[in-house]
């Protein structure tokens, strides 16, 4: 399927009809660096 939306509630309105998620996906925080070898 492809589309032009020109509409600001046009790809929320496409996902809600298809019944698939609206919400953004939650990211894990980021990590933290690994150490450098024999600090």
């Amino acid at each position: 399927m492809l589309a032009y939306v020109n509409k600001a509630g046009g790809v929320r309105a496409i996902l809600e009809h298809r019944g698939l998620p609206t919400a953004g996906v939650r990211r894990a925080p980021a990590r933290e660096p690994p150490q450098a070898a024999g600090c």
